[in-house]
């Protein structure tokens, strides 16, 4: 059993694989954790169900094109796959189909967020977990209260609410904050862990189970035989599988030769600039909802992240994205930034038009499976997608209806 990508999508496949009693050989292109499973901000939020094409986002997506210094920018090409991609995402901009696959991304966020709740009692070490929440910031009353019928919604369709703070309320609430802020909601479902400590500890567990972890390891071609591939072929040799699962993340469209199929994921390009904390820090994971600006306090280190550059498979460093991050948080916290920076990132996101991952079997084998596309909830949908993927190859039940994911599923 060979899967193929290491980040904490193929981590999670590899444990749940490894349980059914397979041996596994879980192989990347980098390191463990080196992509977005690496940069994030760490939040296991059952509170986004939401998927991003939503009633009117398309026209609001057109808007903030044009605006300056958006936390949005895309880099329009001569590229059918992302036309295609934006094209596929207008159909989904409507309430029934928000609905269904809010429903179906529910699913994999509270499947998880159960699930964790294990993995954190019998499995992780120390991951920072901190079960405080997560608090969406509003710093104009228009935000704050156009997001009230968004909480009544989620109250009504998902049995999710949260608990609304006025502005002084908030700021007793979260002294970090400065004056002027409208008001905020906080999600109690949530929880915060350090994605580096995750990936850390998954290496460390994956190798106590016996996995064998091939790190620069590059899936170079798949040799079958009709239905069947029989044996990966590497820039280290070749890997004899019975089956393999692909976990490649924003990858994945680059081995659509191999997979036989064009896979509608788009690199989403995020930023985060990691730090120490400051001497005011914030005690609460918050995100800054009208400047799409994340912030999470670690035990030693703070993290601002987000933004969304789509750009393609740009390697280069945008320094205005970074500082989209940076006067974002000036906006709401007393201290929004502390020296010395000790790291800045960015790392490409699995977007999918629906907002769904892909789990389930590819359409042009019998023993290839996918599990990608988990846009900026990888964190957050890891174990369920884990556990899945195990159901799946072993043909045994589904611990959830794997329908919605299919590969093959109309877009």
């Amino acid at each position: 059993m060979v899967v193929v990508g290491a980040g904490v999508i193929g981590a999670a496949s590899a444990f749940y694989l490894r349980q059914t009693g397979r041996d596994v050989t879980l192989i990347d292109q980098g390191s463990l954790g080196s992509g977005c499973s690496h940069g994030n901000c760490g939040y296991v939020c059952p509170s986004h169900v939401l998927p991003l094409a939503t009633p009117g986002a398309l026209w609001n997506t057109l808007k903030t094109l044009f605006a300056t210094n958006s936390p949005l920018s895309v880099r329009w090409r001569l590229e059918p796959a992302m036309w295609r991609w934006f094209w596929q995402f207008a159909k989904k901009c409507n309430h029934r189909d928000m609905l269904k696959t809010g429903s179906a991304i529910q699913a994999l966020l509270n499947s998880s967020r159960s699930m964790y709740d294990q993995l954190l009692s019998n499995t992780f070490s120390n991951v920072e977990w901190e079960p405080l929440g997560l608090l969406f910031v509003f710093k104009s009353q228009h935000g704050m209260d156009h997001y009230t019928s968004v909480d009544q919604l989620l109250r009504n369709e998902f049995n999710l609410g949260a608990r609304r703070y006025d502005d002084q309320a908030l700021l007793e609430f979260e002294p970090a904050l400065k004056q002027g802020i409208a008001g905020g909601w906080h999600y109690e479902s949530d929880g915060t862990l350090n994605p580096i400590k995750l990936m850390q500890n998954w290496k460390q567990i994956l190798l106590g189970q016996g996995v064998e972890i091939r790190e620069n390891c590059e899936l170079l071609d798949l040799v079958r035989n009709n239905k069947i591939a029989k044996t990966l072929k590497t820039n280290q040799g070749e890997i004899h599988a019975d089956q393999i699962v692909i976990t490649t993340g924003a990858w994945t469209p680059k081995l659509h030769h191999l997979l036989q199929k064009p896979i509608p994921i788009q690199p989403g390009k995020g930023y985060s600039i990691t730090m120490p904390r400051p001497s005011i820090c914030p005690k609460y994971s918050m995100i800054f909802e009208e400047h799409r600006v994340a912030v999470t306090p670690f035990t030693d280190t703070y993290r601002i992240g987000s933004t969304m550059e789509f750009a393609g498979y740009d390697t280069t460093m945008n320094p205005k994205r970074l500082q989209l991050l940076r006067d974002g948080a000036a906006l709401y916290l007393h201290e929004p930034l502390a020296e010395p920076v000790l790291e800045s990132w960015y790392g490409w996101r699995p977007m999918t038009p629906d907002s769904l991952p892909f789990i389930g079997k590819l359409p042009a084998f019998d023993n290839v499976y996918l599990a990608a596309g988990h846009g900026m909830l990888g964190v957050s949908m890891s174990p369920a997608t884990g556990k899945l993927v195990a159901e799946l190859v072993s043909g045994s039940t589904p611990h959830i209806d794997p329908e919605p994911y299919a590969v093959n599923r109309k877009l």
